[in-house]
């Protein structure tokens, strides 16, 4: 937004006579939808502006004047299950009113009803995304790890941890896509399947550096542990494990950062519906693995937020008892092999970094 404002003409000038408004895609949605009646966002995606204190919940005026920013553009902050105003007329007739609002991993965290400190779910997209709710503490993390606003809802904030892995489900797509190895994303569940264990063959997804906990922007991808005897299964299992072994490291530093144990995980996202990586998840993190009942938790969220807001559910102890769980996968793997196989992947993680680590 500096740059903006120091390098489009007029920019700085319009922003000095409040012509000029920033905002997070949802700010820019909602002064739309409203037709320019709603200039809001929420507590959590306000807290990933780089600009907001999450200790105050304010905009953070040591940071709007180190970038010169005017605080006139700043949108109001509200809660995330509350009032936005209502759609205008000429874009939905009934005008429908504007109740919920709140960041993606947010949205999905609070569909998950991960409302008590050490509740954590993970989102296996694209990327995955690992959240966990530390209550009323700020955790500062020394493994890697974003302290951000969870849930605010309900006249409170609970603050909580993030993890982001760069490559999960793109995994998947790029052995389809770019290598060949699989026509159809679906079919991985099955060739990981058939055979009995990994061969020793280890993938890390660098394609794009590593994230939490490792942040090495210049890793690179590699396979390593191939043999004559490795087959099309050996790749594609070694794939569908990268994403259970990424988030077991993320999970591992969460519990380093806040000092307790996850009892359970609960998953989302289109890789939680390959049965074959929940499992391995499982038995790696030695901890149950709770798949939802829709693969779309974050709409979910989305939804409980604005329900809680119109009253339609009374409050958090309702929703937690309208969670379904459809499918509990609890570890079944030996001491001895998971210490194997984890001491082989951070090997491999080892082998793709820049730097020592």
């Amino acid at each position: 937004m500096q740059w903006i404002l120091d390098n489009v003409d007029g920019a700085r000038e319009s922003a000095a006579a409040g012509d000029l408004m920033f905002g997070t895609i949802d700010t820019w949605l909602i002064y739309n939808l409203t037709g320019g009646q709603t200039f809001a966002t929420d507590y959590t995606n306000a807290s990933r502006t780089a600009l907001f204190n999450i200790h105050t919940l304010d905009w953070d005026d040591d940071l709007l004047a180190l970038f010169d920013i005017p605080r006139a553009m700043m949108p109001e902050v509200r809660w995330s299950s509350g009032d936005y105003g209502h759609v205008a007329s000429d874009i939905m007739t009934n005008m429908p009113p504007i109740m919920g609002v709140a960041g993606d991993q947010q949205a999905s965290l609070f569909g998950h009803c991960c409302f008590h400190p050490g509740q954590t779910k993970n989102t296996y997209g694209t990327g995955c995304f690992m959240l966990m709710n530390t209550g009323d503490e700020i955790v500062e993390s020394k493994n890697g790890l974003v302290s951000t606003i969870g849930i605010a809802a309900d006249g409170k904030v609970s603050y909580a941890l993030e993890g982001s892995i760069f490559a999960a489900g793109s995994t998947m797509n790029w052995l389809r896509d770019n290598m060949g190895v699989i026509s159809n994303v679906s079919e991985s569940a099955r060739l990981a399947s058939s055979i009995s264990d990994n061969e020793g063959c280890y993938f890390v997804p660098a394609f794009a550096g590593l994230g939490a906990p490792w942040w090495d922007a210049h890793a690179r991808g590699i396979v390593c542990g191939l043999t004559g005897a490795s087959s099309r299964a050996t790749i594609v299992r070694a794939a569908c494990e990268s994403m259970a072994y990424q988030s077991y490291d993320v999970l591992r530093a969460m519990e380093q950062d806040v000092g307790l144990s996850i009892e359970r995980l609960s998953v989302d996202g289109g890789a939680s519906r390959n049965e074959f990586i929940m499992q391995f998840q499982a038995d790696l993190l030695d901890i149950p693995v709770l798949q939802c009942e829709s693969v779309e938790t974050t709409a979910i969220g989305a939804a409980y937020l604005a329900g809680l807001a119109v009253g339609y559910w009374e409050d958090l102890e309702e929703l937690e008892q309208n969670a379904q769980i459809v499918k509990t996968f609890h570890p079944h793997m030996s001491v001895e092999r998971r210490e194997h196989n984890l001491d082989g992947w951070h090997d491999a993680v080892r082998r793709s970094l820049s730097t020592t680590q």
